[in-house]
C-alpha cells in the first residue's frame, strides 16, 4: 500500500546525505541489489556511479540500509494504526517523513500496545470520563455529585481522591505519548543542558580522577570525552547524570493544558509527575544513547582510519626475519622466517632476567643465527621486556658488525592470532609463544597478509571498541580490511585462506576450493583457471578476477589490475602502441603510450575514461604493489623505562594511535605516551589525521611523567623550543 512512495522517498533521502546526484543513487543501488561488491564497483564500475570511492559506496550502503530498516519499520507502523482505525492523513504525512527511528517511534508511542500501567489501570475502573472531564476545564455545578459518580469499591476506587489520582494518572500516560512534546524537550535538553560526572569510588592508577566532579554543556561536549564517561559508568567508577531547567519544559506543557481551565492546580501536578515520572527518564536515556552512537561513529571514523593506515604500511617483501617476542621469566621466543614467510627454525633465548651462563648461551644461539643464515631484518615486539631485550640484540648485531637491522613491531594481537584455531592449523606442532614469533616476524615482512589473520577489533588501533555496539564494529572493521585487500591485490598461488576470504566475492567455501584446487593441480596458470573451482560461478569470476594476480602464468595481463572483461582493449592498446608489457620500461611505455588515439580506443571498446586511465596506469606499471615504498627507519634511545623519562628530553617515536583528541606515541618504553591535539603544531588542527599516519616516526619532547599512574605527556610542537 505504502511502498511506492516510500521507495521513492529513499532515494529522495539518499541524495540528501550522500550530496550525489540522482542517477548515481540509483545506478549504485541497482549494482548492489545484483550482488556486486563494494570493492568490485569502486574499482570497475567507476563510470557507472560516477567515480564514487570505496569509502563514500561504504558509507551508501550503510546509509542505504538503514533506510531500508527506516522503511520497513514505517510500513508495519502505518499498517498497525491503520488496523486500528486511527490513522489519519495528517499523521500518515508526518509518520512518513521522519529522519530517524527514534522520531518514527516518538510517533508510534501512543498506538503502541502497552503493557499494565498506571493509566491503563485507571481506565479499566472506568476513570475515562474524568479525566476528558478535568482536561475541559470547566467545574460544574454538580461537581462533587459527578465526581462521586466515580466511587466503585469492587473496583478499588474507595474515595474521590482515589477517583482523582487514577484521572490523573490517565493525563499524565497521555501527555507523555504525546510527540510534539518530547520533541521539544529533546531540543531543549541538547541545547540548554550540562553533563555532570561524579566520581563513585577512584582506583589505583585514578583512572577517572579527571571526571570526578565534572560538568560540560552537552551541545559542545566532544566524542572521545562521551565514551570516557560512558565507560567510566560502565565500571561503576562514576555516576553520569544530565542537568537542566525543568520549568520551561513545564510551563511549554501547561500553555495547552491549564489556560481557562478550572482545575489548573491539579493539572500542574499532574504535569510535573508526567514528566518526572514518564517522560524525562525515557528522554534522557534517548539522548545518552543517541549520543553514545554519534561518539560511536565519530570513533568508528578514527579507528578505521588507523586501521587502513597500519593494514597499508610498505611491506619489507623478500627478507629473511628473525622474530622476538620478548619476555622476562620465560624468556623471549625467537623464529627465523624465509623471503616467504615460512619458519625455518624457532627456540626460546634467555637475553634477560636470567642467570650469567644462560644469557651468555642464549647470546651465542643468537649470534650463530645470524652467522649462518644472513639476516636481513630483527623484528621485535613492543611488549614486555622489549626494551631490555633491545640492547641485547643492539649490542649482539655492533659488537659482531652484523649488517642486520633491528626493528620494532607492534604486537597487538599476536597473542590472539598464535592461541587461534587458524595458528594452530598452521602450526600444529609449536607452542603458542613460537607462534606469535613468527607472526611478529611475517608483520615486518607483509604486514596486510598477517594482519588479515587476526580479528580487526583485536589489533589495538582504536579506543573503547569493547564498549561499542560489535556486530556494527565488526562490519565496519572487515569493510576496511576488505578494502585493503582489493587494493593492494592478491597474490593468487601464495595466498592463504584468510587473505582470500577478503577478496571480493569469495565466500569460506570457495577459498577453501581454491586452496583444494592448487593442491590437486598446481599453482593457477591463469586467471581463467578460476572458472574450473567449484561453486566459482561466473558472477563470484566477476566480483573476485581482477583483484587476483598470477605472477608468473601463461597471461602477463593476469599480473595486473586490469580486468579480464577488458583483456581485449588492453591487448589492443599494446598492439598499437608496439610495446612488451613485462620487457619495456616505464619510460619507453609511457611515449608509446602517449601516440594511442584514446578516442578510437573508446569508442571502438565502448570503455569508459576511468576505466581507459586505470588501464594505461596498469600497463606502465604492471605488477605493481600500491603500498609506497616509506623507508622503515631504525630507532634507538637510551631510555629503558617510564622511570627513565624526564621532562624536557628530546625523543624518536613511532605513532602507534591516533585519536581526535590525540595521538600515542612509542618511545620503547612499554606505556606509549600521549601527544595532546593542542601540542601537535603552533597552527590550529582540526584533523590529526591529515598531518601523521600510524607507523609515523616523529621526534617528541617529554612534557610531564606521572609514574604511578604510567601516562606521559610529551609534544611535537615544543621540540625546538
Amino acid at each position: 500500500m505504502y511502498e511506492r512512495d516510500l521507495n521513492m522517498n529513499i532515494i529522495e533521502r539518499l541524495t540528501k546525505k550522500i550530496k550525489i546526484s540522482t542517477a548515481q543513487i540509483k545506478a549504485t543501488i541497482n549494482l548492489i541489489d545484483q550482488g556486486a561488491t563494494i570493492p568490485f564497483i569502486a574499482r570497475y564500475r567507476k563510470e557507472v556511479t560516477g567515480n564514487l570511492s570505496d569509502t563514500t559506496l561504504r558509507q551508501f550502503a550503510e546509509t542505504l540500509k538503514y533506510l531500508r530498516n527506516l522503511e520497513e519499520r514505517m510500513k508495519t507502523v502505518l499498517e498497525t494504526i491503520s488496523e486500528q482505525g486511527k490513522l489519519t492523513a495528517e499523521l500518515e504525512a508526518q509518520i512518513k517523513n521522519v529522519e530517524t527511528l527514534s522520531e518514527l517511534e516518538d510517533l508510534y508511542r501512543p498506538y503502541r500496545p502497552k503493557r499494565k500501567t498506571r493509566a491503563s489501570v485507571a481506565r479499566e475502573k472506568g476513570l475515562t470520563p474524568l479525566a476528558e472531564y478535568i482536561k475541559q476545564g470547566v467545574k460544574l455545578a454538580d461537581y462533587d455529585t459527578f465526581l462521586a459518580s466515580f466511587i466503585n469499591k469492587e473496583k478499588g476506587v474507595l474515595t474521590t481522591d482515589d477517583a482523582l489520582k487514577g484521572a490523573q494518572d490517565i493525563i499524565a500516560e497521555e501527555i507523555s505519548d504525546i510527540a510534539a512534546y518530547r520533541q521539544f524537550i529533546k531540543r531543549h535538553i541538547y541545547q540548554t543542558s550540562f553533563i555532570v560526572s561524579k566520581e563513585i569510588k577512584p582506583d589505583e592508577k585514578d583512572t577517572y580522577g579527571q571526571y570526578k566532579d565534572y560538568k560540560e554543556k552537552l551541545a559542545t561536549i566532544p566524542p572521545h570525552r562521551i565514551l570516557a564517561l560512558n565507560r567510566g559508568e560502565k565500571v561503576k567508577a562514576l555516576r553520569i547524570t544530565l542537568e537542566y531547567a525543568i520549568s520551561p519544559i513545564e510551563a511549554r506543557i501547561a500553555r495547552d493544558y491549564t489556560e481557562n481551565n478550572a482545575f489548573s492546580d491539579l493539572i500542574t501536578v499532574t504535569i510535573t509527575d508526567s514528566l518526572k515520572r514518564l517522560v524525562l527518564p525515557s528522554v534522557e536515556n534517548e539522548i545518552r544513547a543517541d549520543l553514545f552512537s554519534k561518539a560511536e561513529d565519530a570513533s568508528l571514523i578514527v579507528f578505521k582510519r588507523n586501521l587502513t593506515s597500519l593494514l597499508l604500511y610498505p611491506p619489507l617483501k623478500g627478507q629473511t626475519i628473525l622474530g622476538f617476542d620478548p619476555g622476562f621469566r620465560t624468556g623471549g621466543k625467537y623464529a627465523l622466517v624465509d623471503q616467504f614467510g615460512n619458519p625455518l627454525l624457532t627456540g626460546v633465548a634467555f637475553l634477560v632476567a636470567a642467570s650469567s651462563a644462560q644469557i651468555a648461551r642464549s647470546k651465542q644461539e643468537i649470534v650463530d643465527i645470524l652467522k649462518k643464515h644472513d639476516v636481513n631484518y630483527i623484528a621485535l615486539g613492543n611488549g614486555t621486556a622489549s626494551r631490555e631485550s633491545e640492547k641485547e640484540l643492539r649490542a649482539i648485531i655492533n659488537e659482531h658488525k652484523f649488517p642486520t637491522k633491528l626493528f620494532i613491531v607492534n604486537e597487538s594481537g599476536a597473542s590472539v592470532y598464535s592461541a587461534s584455531k587458524l595458528a594452530e592449523q598452521e602450526f600444529p606442532a609449536l607452542h603458542v609463544e613460537l607462534r606469535s614469533a613468527i607472526s611478529i616476524a611475517r608483520r615486518l615482512q607483509d604486514p596486510l597478509s598477517e594482519l588479515v589473520k587476526i580479528d580487526p577489533k583485536a589489533i589495538g588501533v582504536g579506543q573503547y571498541q569493547h564498549d561499542m555496539n560489535q556486530t556494527k564494529l565488526g562490519e565496519s572493521l572487515h569493510g576496511v580490511v576488505e578494502d585493503a585487500v582489493n587494493t593492494v591485490g592478491v597474490s593468487l598461488n601464495n595466498a592463504s585462506e584468510s587473505l582470500l576470504l577478503y577478496v571480493a566475492g569469495i565466500s569460506k567455501n570457495v577459498a577453501t576450493n581454491i586452496l583444494k584446487h592448487m593442491q590437486t593441480n598446481g599453482p593457477f596458470k591463469s586467471r581463467s583457471e578460476l572458472k574450473q573451482v567449484p561453486q566459482l560461478g561466473p558472477k563470484t569470476f566477476e566480483q573476485c578476477a581482477g583483484f587476483l594476480r598470477i605472477d608468473d602464468g601463461k597471461e602477463p595481463l593476469d599480473n595486473t589490475a586490469i580486468h579480464p572483461e577488458s583483456y581485449a582493449a588492453a591487448k589492443h592498446i599494446l598492439k598499437v602502441a608496439a610495446i612488451n608489457l613485462v620487457e619495456d620500461d616505464e619510460s619507453t611505455k609511457e611515449q608509446a603510450l602517449n601516440k594511442v588515439n584514446k578516442e578510437d580506443i573508446l569508442n571502438e571498446f565502448k570503455l569508459g575514461r576511468e576505466t581507459y586511465n586505470d588501464i594505461i596506469e596498469e600497463i606502465k606499471r604492471p605488477g605493481r604493489d600500491i603500498r609506497e615504498d616509506v623507508p622503515h627507519v631504525e630507532l634507538e634511545s637510551e631510555v629503558m623505562s617510564i622511570s627513565d623519562l624526564k621532562v624536557g628530553m628530546i625523543l624518536d617515536g613511532t605513532v602507534r594511535n591516533i585519536m581526535d583528541f590525540g595521538m600515542f606515541v612509542d618511545i620503547n618504553v612499554t606505556q606509549d605516551g600521549l601527544v595532546h591535539i593542542s601540542e601537535i603544531a603552533n597552527t590550529f588542527i582540526r584533523d590529526i589525521s591529515e598531518h601523521y599516519q600510524i607507523n609515523d616516526v616523529v621526534k617528541v619532547k617529554v612534557i610531564s611523567v606521572d609514574v604511578n599512574k604510567q601516562r606521559i605527556g610529551l609534544s611535537i610542537k615544543q621540540v625546538n623550543r
